[in-house]
């Protein structure tokens, strides 16, 4: 539905990020028993106003004695995501702004320890978007996370590109 449906969707995540930053922290830091609550509070309210969206994204073009010259962006389609477990929420937040941005869907592969955390933002950003946009199930993530789905997300035809933030075991 071209940029404007992007930065609607953008927009809801921004809002419900920080709306919902001492829900999701606290639902994180229960779920994983790892760093300070303070910080994943934090992290999701800085998700609504510094991590980059379509205001990014500057087409350009060129022209002179031979010929023109235009760069644009073309979206990659669907994006595996791997989370980890220290920041998962916002983590996902952060690459949820940035690959809707750019014109990409996304699959994640979360970490297992912080799977039903991302599961709740995941569930509530789809909600949002789809109010917003019409445009369903933009984020997903597999059910029980593993290195066998990551695996499987990686080579399945339709990712076309990944992202991953974790430990040894999968990058």
């Amino acid at each position: 539905l071209g940029v404007s449906a992007r930065r609607k969707a953008i927009q809801v995540i921004r809002r419900m990020c920080v709306a919902k930053a001492q829900e999701w922290g606290t639902i994180e830091f229960d779920e994983t028993k790892i760093g300070r609550l303070d910080h994943k509070i934090e992290k999701l309210k800085i998700c609504g106003d510094l991590v980059p969206g379509v205001e990014f994204l500057e087409r350009m073009a060129f022209s002179g004695d031979f010929g023109l010259t235009i760069i644009d962006f073309a979206p990659w389609g669907v994006i595996g995501a791997v989370t980890p477990s220290t920041h998962s929420v916002p983590t996902l937040t952060g690459n949820a702004i940035n690959m809707i941005a750019s014109g990409n869907a996304v699959v994640y592969n979360t970490h297992p320890a912080a799977a039903k955390c991302a599961a709740v933002a995941i569930r509530a950003y789809n909600e949002g978007i789809f109010k917003e946009t019409g445009i369903s199930d933009l984020l997903t993530t597999v059910v029980k996370p593993t290195l066998e789905t990551f695996d499987q997300m990686c080579k399945h035809a339709s990712v076309r590109l990944l992202c991953v933030t974790g430990g040894p075991a999968v990058v």
